[in-house]
C-alpha cells in the first residue's frame, strides 16, 4: 500500500524532528517529490495527526499519536493477548492457570483461566500476594532488574529481618530461577497446593509476567507427565510473549 507507506514515512520522520519541517524539506529527506507527499500531508493534517503552522506552513506531529498510545493500557493488552492462550492451556492440561504481575511491590493475579475439570483451584483476579513467599512472585523477582528487585526486598520485613545466610540462600534461589526459566514447588501461601510457574516476557524487560498452574497434587511425581505439563506451560508462555512483543 504505497499511500500507507508514505504516510508512515512522514509520521516517523516528523516524530524524530525537533523543529517543524516544510513540505519541501520532508520530501527531500524521504527521497520523494513534493507533489508525491502533498496529499499525504493534507490527509494527515485533516485526521489530526499533523499540525501546520499558519505563518510558516511547516508541519509537525500533533499530540494525537501520544494520546492514542496513552489510551492503550499495558494491563489491558496483556489480558487480551493472554486469555485465549490460557484458556486453551487450561482445557488441554485439565488444570486452571493464572497470570500474575508485580503491582505496588506485591504480586497481583491479572488473568485466571478456569479448568473445566470437576475439581480445580480458583485464584481470584485482582488478588494480591506476597512476592517473596509466592512462587509467581519469586519468578518475577528473579527476572526483574536489580533496582526493582532491591526496592521490593527492602520493603519486605521478613526478608529485611532474615539472617545473612537466609538472604544469600534466597538470592541463590532467584538466580537459579532466572537460569532455568521455570520453577515447581509447594506454595508457601496455601498449604497443600503445588505450583509450576514460568516467565512471560524477557528478563529485565519492560513487560514481564508469571504464568502458573496450581494443583492439589504434586506436579513432578510422574516424570513423563511433568515434562509434558512443563512443555505445554512454557509453549503457552512463549506464544503470549511473542504476541506481546510483536
Amino acid at each position: 500500500m504505497p499511500a500507507l507507506d508514505k504516510a508512515l514515512d512522514v509520521l516517523e520522520f516528523l516524530a524524530s524532528q525537533i523543529t517543524p519541517k516544510s513540505q519541501t524539506e520532508i520530501a527531500h529527506q524521504l527521497g520523494r517529490s513534493a507533489n508525491e507527499i502533498y496529499r499525504v500531508l493534507i490527509g494527515l493534517e485533516h485526521r489530526g495527526y499533523l499540525t501546520r503552522d499558519e505563518s510558516s506552513g511547516k508541519y509537525s506531529v500533533s499530540l494525537k499519536l501520544y494520546n492514542l498510545s496513552r489510551s492503550i493500557s499495558p494491563i489491558d493488552e496483556i489480558r487480551q493477548v493472554a486469555l485465549p492462550h490460557m484458556e486453551d492451556l487450561a482445557v488441554d492440561i485439565g488444570m486452571s492457570c493464572h497470570l500474575s504481575v508485580l503491582y505496588q511491590s506485591q504480586v497481583m493475579v491479572l488473568v485466571h483461566a478456569r479448568s473445566h475439570s470437576p475439581v480445580s483451584l480458583n485464584i481470584s483476579e485482582g488478588a494480591l500476594f506476597h512476592p517473596v513467599k509466592s512462587i509467581s512472585g519469586q519468578v518475577l523477582l528473579a527476572n526483574s532488574n536489580e533496582q526493582v528487585k532491591a526496592m521490593i526486598l527492602q520493603r519486605d520485613n521478613d526478608f529485611v529481618n532474615s539472617s545473612s545466610n537466609e538472604k544469600a540462600e534466597f538470592e541463590t534461589k532467584l538466580a537459579t530461577f532466572s537460569k532455568q526459566k521455570h520453577f515447581v514447588g509447594n506454595s508457601t501461601i496455601t498449604p497443600g497446593v503445588f505450583e509450576l510457574a514460568t516467565l512471560i516476557g524477557e528478563a529485565e524487560g519492560k513487560i514481564i509476567a508469571s504464568l502458573a498452574v496450581s494443583s492439589l497434587e504434586p506436579l513432578d511425581c510422574h516424570a513423563a507427565d511433568f515434562q509434558s505439563l512443563k512443555a505445554k506451560l512454557m509453549a503457552t508462555a512463549a506464544a503470549i510473549t511473542k504476541q506481546l512483543m510483536g
